[in-house]
């Protein structure tokens, strides 16, 4: 059962980017300095267009299993470069703006899943050995990538408790502060988990299940009403939770005994010639 959950969070993570392509190309033309979906480019049409159509490339690769571990990759590149070009810059500028830092967490969160996605994927043979030594150092940077930003996320819920309390549905038995604790606490030691790489295959779940929930329970309701309001955060919200879900997923499915085990080269006997 368990392995089936993590097993499905290729899929749920390749509908999230799928869906952020298709806000990509419906927004690209949306009169604002960025346009507003992950991940975040300048509102430049042709780039809204161009990133559109990547992203929707890249989660039809991950889902029909087609060149997978390449779009994986270039997807997990396509969210370091938003970083590093674009966002880390405001969040040095800003260090004390929660919103801020977590739009870059966000990003680098998923880079961290997609990194992760590509090595649980077969490698294609006809790379170059330095591509393959690149994407091995991206695939081991991706738990860290992961890790980290699951850290983060826990921290700034203590940093902005209030507004995490009142985003706590009021039907839901027991206090928004309980609730705020207790998700607060699950990204921490989720994210210490999988940096350390201990239980990291049920840090993994449960922060999967987590998001699952919130996207029932909280980004759900919320979309309904966003077509009335034309209220893009909403939906880009409920995809980055989706997404988030999936990667929690694919990082449990990457970190279990098995997947470890084998991903391990596997020794070539050294050859004896008679002399």
């Amino acid at each position: 059962m368990i392995d089936r959950i993590l097993k499905s969070g290729q899929y749920i993570f390749a509908t999230a980017i799928a869906a952020f392509g298709i806000e990509n190309l419906v927004l690209a033309h949306t009169p604002q300095a960025m346009v507003p979906v992950m991940p975040w480019v300048p509102g430049i049409p042709a780039l809204g267009y161009s990133t559109g159509i990547a992203l929707l490339a890249a989660a039809v690769c991950i889902a029909i299993n087609r060149k997978a571990r390449l779009a994986a990759i270039l997807l997990g590149l396509l969210f370091l470069v938003c970083v590093l070009a674009m966002q880390i810059s405001r969040t040095a500028a800003a260090p004390f703006d929660v919103g801020q830092r977590t739009v870059a967490f966000e990003t680098l969160v998923l880079c961290g899943a997609a990194l992760m996605l590509a090595g649980t994927l077969p490698a294609e043979s006809f790379h170059s050995p330095r591509w393959e030594a690149a994407e091995k150092a991206l695939i081991r940077s991706g738990r860290y990538l992961f890790g980290v930003s699951a850290i983060v996320f826990g921290i700034d819920h203590f940093l902005v408790i209030p507004l995490i309390v009142s985003l706590v549905p009021s039907w839901i038995p027991g206090s928004g502060l309980f609730w705020t604790w207790l998700t607060a606490l699950v990204f921490i030691a989720a994210g210490l988990c999988i940096v350390a790489n201990r239980m990291a295959r049920w840090a993994g779940l449960f922060m999967g299940l987590m998001f699952a929930l919130w996207v029932l329970v909280l980004h759900g309701p919320r979309v309904v009403t966003a077509p009335t309001s034309h209220d893009p955060d909403e939906w880009s919200s409920a995809f980055i939770a989706l997404a988030i879900c999936g990667g929690s997923w694919i990082v449990a499915r990457a970190l279990s005994p098995v997947a470890q085990t084998a991903l391990r080269p596997v020794p070539v006997p050294a050859q004896h010639t008679r002399s």
